[in-house]
């Protein structure tokens, strides 16, 4: 990129941190045709026309950029009319808006068409599932759920936790890695993962990231997704997307809120959901012999004293991992991470890591939020575009309190009066380390 004045880069600043500025952006392209930057100034009354199709001074800036001449002034009206000849076969006009004389719009389009990208990307339409004559999905059809195809997402990619990375390989991961070790030491397949732990940190995140370190389809469902009003038809929609992930093999399947998928039995009133909780039962222990082979069951929930035992029973759900708010190296990637779009000036990471300890995933991205909304509306106030600072960081860290305290405030009794065959000894571990307990 060649080198500009600090006044042209101060611009291209403050136009990243307010892209929908026209005024800003065309006074940027002013400055950069000063400067002898066509190219650019090119790009930037591109993207200006795609915020404000039409307006005049994009438009004049885009021909200036480009080199058209520029129009030649209309005749006096003092002068003396000419009698019009009759004219030829008249040229077709251009497609797309009027233009000014000589230039040609279609032919600026292509040029910058590698520069500026569409602002919006149509996808195609996905082909509707088969339905039959009442207007439901046909029973036994993949495309009734979303499944996910393997995607990049690898544990690596989650920034710290490795004590929940470690527990991941050495319960599941390992085993599927070293099959002829696994044959070996007759270790089964059988069971499935699951993770509990405070709202907001990162359960579902890890989850995506076990299904790329497989290389496996994501299927995720809620309850949304199975309850349904009519008799029975819960039950079959549990049936069904086991028989999906089943089809799509090797697929993690990602039961959320498990809590509400499996409730306790015993504490649930209406028998629609006890038959749900039974069938998801039958669902994980496969139908026939080898039924689940290649479908790895994932689930998550914040209460698992509010799940079911027996899905809890070996063969099921039967190996669990406490997923903590994120430790000193996860926060400080969190935090580089939603910031790394915004307009930011000497951030101290490791400063604000250590402010933003107890903090959950989803409370790091509010605080980062909340500072860019301080800089816009001090930047509204003064007219002066300014770059979010370590002060509006550490100001709004101070108005947020953890959002995981009330969690951990339940979680204590479960942990201190409930902790039946050890279930929870992480978490005693983990409060007695914080001294909550």
């Amino acid at each position: 990129m060649p080198d500009h004045s600090p006044l042209v880069q101060s611009l291209r600043t403050a136009v990243a941190g307010a892209p929908d500025d026209v005024p800003l952006r065309l006074h940027l392209a002013e400055l950069l045709i000063a400067g002898g930057h066509h190219d650019e100034a090119v790009a930037e009354a591109a993207v200006a026309l795609q915020h404000a199709p039409g307006d005049p001074q994009a438009r004049e800036l885009m021909a200036r950029a480009m080199g058209v001449p520029p129009q030649a002034p209309e005749m006096s009206a003092q002068a003396p009319e000419v009698p019009p000849q009759a004219p030829e076969v008249p040229p077709q006009a251009p497609e797309g808006p009027p233009s000014p004389a000589g230039f040609n719009w279609k032919a600026a389009e292509d040029q910058v068409g590698d520069v500026v990208p569409p602002r919006f990307v149509e996808t195609p339409k996905a082909a509707e599932a088969p339905q039959t004559a009442d207007g439901a999905d046909v029973p036994g059809d993949a495309s009734a759920w979303e499944v996910e195809a393997p995607h990049g997402v690898r544990l690596a990619d989650v920034g710290g936790m490795q004590d929940v990375k470690d527990r991941l390989e050495a319960a599941f991961l390992a085993p599927l890695r070293n099959p002829e070790l696994r044959k070996l030491y007759g270790k089964s397949l059988r069971g499935g993962l699951l993770l509990y732990g405070p709202p907001g940190c990162g359960k579902t995140l890890i989850a995506r990231a076990v299904a790329g370190e497989l290389g496996a389809n994501f299927l995720s469902i809620s309850i949304n997704d199975v309850l349904d009003m009519w008799m029975g038809n819960s039950e079959r929609n549990m049936h069904e997307v086991f028989e999906t992930a089943r089809r799509q093999a090797p697929c993690v399947l990602f039961l959320d809120e498990l809590d509400a998928l499996g409730a306790k039995r015993s504490r649930t009133a209406h028998s629609g959901m006890r038959n749900t909780v039974n069938q998801l039962l039958t669902e994980l222990d496969g139908i026939d012999a080898g039924a689940n082979e290649g479908v790895f069951v994932l689930a998550a929930t914040n209460v698992p004293w509010d799940v079911d035992n027996a899905l809890r029973r070996p063969g099921r759900l039967d190996r669990t991992i406490l997923v903590l708010p994120p430790d000193a190296p996860a926060r400080e990637a969190i935090l580089r991470y939603h910031l790394r779009d915004r307009p930011v000036a000497n951030i101290d990471l490791r400063k604000l890591t250590k402010a933003t300890d107890g903090l959950s995933g989803a409370d790091l991205a509010h605080l980062c939020e909340a500072a860019a909304e301080r800089a816009l509306l001090d930047s509204a106030r003064t007219g002066t575009v300014r770059m979010i600072g370590m002060q509006d960081l550490t100001e709004a860290a101070a108005t947020i309190s953890p959002s995981s305290d009330p969690w951990f405030a339940s979680a204590r009794n479960v942990a201190m009066f409930a902790n039946e065959g050890g279930m929870y000894d992480d978490l005693v571990t983990y409060l007695k380390k914080k001294r909550k307990l």
